[in-house]
């Protein structure tokens, strides 16, 4: 009886699971490190399996991957970040989570809105420091 020939191809999981990850590929794929994937391993955003010695992730843990990023480009804490993606597992639905990421970027952007007016008041102190030492420096050189 022939055999089948052996897959060359990337970890496969059983038919229920889908196409597995290594910890290289998802590092590789998002340009992020293995450690800050082991990171949000310790933090319970990843949950990847056991291949023998190896950690093996499903699509599951990769669209959780890339959730977190996309959650701290957005400047949200890894609480944040981890709140709205245990929602995503959920059986809820997406209206849940939706409204949750509304209020969560509803008060980032209120931070963000009170930095930016901090930085234009001290934007506008340096300014006028500046143009009182330039007098200064002006008055200093006619003597």
């Amino acid at each position: 009886m022939p055999q089948a020939p052996r897959s060359t191809s990337p970890v496969q999981a059983p038919e229920s699971q889908g196409r597995l990850f290594t910890i290289t590929e998802l590092a590789a794929e998002f340009d992020i490190t293995p450690r800050a994937i082991r990171f949000y391993e310790d933090m319970g955003l990843l949950e990847p399996a056991r291949a023998g010695r190896n950690r093996v992730y499903t699509h599951r843990d990769r669209t959780r991957l890339k959730l977190t990023l996309r959650g701290k480009r957005l400047g949200l804490s890894l609480q944040e970040v981890k709140q709205l993606v245990d929602m995503y597992d959920s059986e809820s639905g997406a209206a849940p989570q939706l409204k949750a990421f509304l209020d969560v970027l509803a008060q980032h952007r209120r931070q963000l809105e009170q930095q930016l007016d901090d930085i234009e008041v001290t934007l506008a102190e340096i300014s006028q420091h500046e143009e009182r030492c330039q007098a200064l420096l002006a008055d200093a050189d006619k003597r």
